[in-house]
């Protein structure tokens, strides 16, 4: 079986101590609050869930984003979903 290549920028995510979350490959930042920060990857959905979590830095340019807080667990979702509706959609929807 042939390996798909369907995204150009791979998704990489480095976690640090539980307190730091490196991502790349990000797409969209759907919600975020203190609780969970729920956005889009190269792979589909991504939720962040935690205490005390903050965006620290993200770029629409590069597709890196960087959460800081007490980080409980990573939960992948819909993966056929890449493809998410922008801000700019929602708005006129």
């Amino acid at each position: 079986m042939a390996e798909q290549k369907t995204d150009k920028t791979p998704q990489n995510i480095i976690m640090e101590n539980r307190k730091r979350l490196q991502i790349t490959g990000v797409t969209d930042v759907d919600r975020f609050d203190e609780g969970s920060v729920i956005l889009y990857t190269t792979l589909g959905e991504l939720a962040v869930y935690g205490k005390e979590l903050r965006v620290e830095t993200v770029s629409a340019e590069t597709g890196e984003l960087t959460v800081e807080g007490e980080i409980s667990s990573l939960v992948y979702g819909d993966s056929s979903r890449r493809s998410p509706i922008t801000l700019m959609g929602r708005l006129f929807r």
